[in-house]
């Protein structure tokens, strides 16, 4: 009987520290991309963008590419890429945000994760709000107040999560662009 309750109350603790993971959007990165894109291998990469793909960034995302230096995961399954996932790292209103921002193979947003928020609580944005971005592609719509609905209380939240999202996707178009040219001229 106290081996039970002890494995209940094991039990109880882990799916209570779960919850607090999930529901305070504490997640690691592993643990995304491991949740993102189950039984599949994932490959991280650091991209250096050259001045020429940081300029066509920041006018597809119609944001500040701030750093040319990209963490990027490749996941594959059975030798296809099954999806990518960038890191976002910026300031909300004094402090600092981590996005993991995973994509489909098609270049559509499949999730998002914060894995750091530095901000208080209360501002940061809840994953039903960024599940809005699921499916999306980088158009002139992806905006908030167009197909982004926006959070009472936390507008810079929402401001840097959306100039996150499209910096994103911008960077996957253009990363994308290269590796199939890349791919043509080496077959």
């Amino acid at each position: 009987m106290k081996r039970l309750a002890l494995v209940g109350t094991s039990l109880l603790l882990a799916t209570t520290t779960l919850v607090a993971v999930v529901e305070g959007g504490q997640i690691t990165r592993e643990e995304a991309l491991a949740a993102v894109f189950p039984q599949a291998a994932v490959e991280a990469e650091r991209v250096f963008l050259t001045q020429p793909q940081m300029a066509r960034i920041g006018e597809l995302a119609g944001a500040e590419v701030e750093s040319g230096l990209v963490a990027r995961y490749i996941a594959t399954r059975d030798g296809q890429t099954v999806g990518r996932a960038y890191v976002d790292t910026h300031v909300v209103r004094t402090k600092r945000e981590s996005l993991l921002i995973s994509l489909e193979a098609d270049g559509k947003v499949k999730r998002i994760d914060v894995t750091a928020f530095l901000e208080p609580t209360e501002y940061q944005a809840p994953e039903r709000w960024l599940g809005q971005y699921d499916q999306q592609a980088l158009t002139d719509d992806l905006a908030v107040q167009r197909a982004i609905r926006p959070i009472a209380g936390a507008t810079l939240t929402a401001g840097a999560t959306n100039a996150a999202v499209r910096r994103v996707l911008a960077i996957d178009q253009v990363l994308e662009r290269v590796d199939r040219e890349v791919g043509a001229v080496t077959r």
